[in-house]
């Protein structure tokens, strides 16, 4: 699956029900980081949770009574980095508050980058590209 360069966040959502709509909600740390402003017109994809998990290489099987982290090593993120850690690596956030550790780079610089080690909380990842 091809993902475009325009994309500002990514993000699971369930989509539920409500009067005679339907509603996908948007992680209020997706406003908060400036992804999307509340009022704005965005294109939508909606990708099915079994094709994205089928695009996907096989992850080790492991205790599923713990959370398993979001990303794996080689996946490709556009992040955005919120903070800067005490030895002054740039910080990201992805799905459920997982952290993304990213060398070089600087808060509000938004990046690509490829994931090149997973621990169960946090990764780190190599900047790809800057300035998406």
């Amino acid at each position: 699956m091809e993902i475009s360069d325009k994309l500002l966040c990514l993000f699971n959502a369930e989509v539920r029900s409500e009067d005679d709509k339907y509603v996908v909600e948007v992680p209020r740390r997706e406003v908060e980081t400036g992804s999307v402003d509340p009022g704005e017109i965005y294109r939508v994809a909606l990708i099915s949770r079994t094709e994205a998990e089928e695009s996907r290489p096989e992850r080790k099987q492991t205790d599923t009574s713990e959370p398993q982290p979001p990303v794996e090593v080689g996946e490709l993120r556009y992040v955005e980095i919120e903070d800067i850690g005490k030895q002054g690596d740039g910080i990201a956030r992805v799905e459920r508050g997982y952290v993304i550790i990213v060398p070089g780079a600087e808060v509000g610089e938004r990046v690509k980058v490829e994931v090149t080690e997973v621990k169960s909380n946090f990764a780190v990842g190599e900047i790809i590209e800057e300035d998406f």
